[in-house]
């Protein structure tokens, strides 16, 4: 019989990631299974049970190749015609979050569960955060894999 974790066990926990220099598509599997809480030994796919993530120094992210030039984002306004495009290059000028923001989303299952555990991510450019007083645990995704970080 299988066990799954009740509303009453939940405990989240807070954990902070440095993306300096880190690649974006290595980051944002870390981050989604933290989400999810995958990381935990009792994953349930129909419950929340994931923890925080605050990840700062955003604006420092890397993609491998010539990604940062060449990717597309596309979006649609609903309108006919209506389809918009932009690479990470124009969109770290305007919004450096939205690049991890956009990968992780898309490394969520869809529906009502992901919105609600996208919200448990929170991303900040530079040093400083408003949640020191969680006392988030450290994770050094150099020390995970070292292709996790580029180094040049």
């Amino acid at each position: 019989m299988t066990n799954f974790v009740k509303k009453s066990e939940i405990n989240s926990k807070w954990y902070e990631i440095d993306a300096k220099n880190a690649v974006v598509g290595r980051l944002a599997t870390i981050i989604s299974k933290i989400l999810r809480g995958k990381n935990t030994p009792k994953y349930t796919p129909h419950m929340d049970h994931g923890d925080f993530v605050v990840v700062k120094n955003v604006e420092l992210l890397k993609f491998t190749g010539n990604k940062f030039e060449n990717k597309k984002y596309y979006k649609h306004t609903g309108y006919p015609g209506g389809i918009k495009e932009t690479t990470p290059e124009k969109l770290s000028k305007k919004k450096p979050d939205e690049i991890l923001k956009l990968a992780v989303k898309r490394m969520l299952p869809g529906g009502p569960l992901a919105k609600k555990q996208l919200s448990k991510l929170k991303i900040y450019t530079g040093e400083n955060h408003p949640h020191t007083s969680q006392s988030p645990e450290t994770i050094d995704i150099s020390k995970l894999n070292n292709k996790n970080v580029l180094r040049k």
